[in-house]
């Protein structure tokens, strides 16, 4: 597998994610689920566990589909895009640290690397369940 084929499955992977989670914020938000985006301050716990349960689920998702792309050294792929997934979510933290309270953002950071390994892991369990 060349690199521009190891570099491009992390990056579209990573963007899907990204897409997925905001796009479900949209969803939400009309529901009566979130607050308005005009409205930061008025996510509560709830709501905040919500938004973090959706993006890890999603990251699962997208380290297991990571993981299936990459035909050789799945698990350090699913790995990578958990590595991008930090600097991302730090990222965020800079920009929105006064838009919720602090443990939201250190929650998105933290369970980044771990759900993009437990996709990872989910993969290549199934993959070695079929070889086997």
């Amino acid at each position: 597998m060349d690199d521009f084929r190891r570099i491009w499955i992390v990056f579209a992977v990573c963007i899907a994610v990204i897409l997925l989670s905001v796009g479900t914020d949209v969803v939400l938000e009309p529901l009566g689920v979130f607050p308005p985006q005009s409205e930061p301050g008025a996510y509560t716990a709830g709501t905040l566990m919500i938004a973090l349960i959706v993006r890890s689920v999603y990251t699962v998702a997208g380290g297991y589909i990571t993981a299936w792309l990459a035909q050789n050294r799945p698990m350090s792929h699913a790995i990578i895009l958990g590595l991008v997934g930090i600097v991302a979510g730090a990222a965020g933290v800079v920009v929105a640290w006064d838009l919720s309270p602090h443990w939201y953002p250190i929650a998105v950071i933290i369970g980044t690397l771990a759900c993009a390994w437990l996709g990872g892991t989910l993969k290549t369990q199934a993959r070695n369940l079929v070889t086997n």
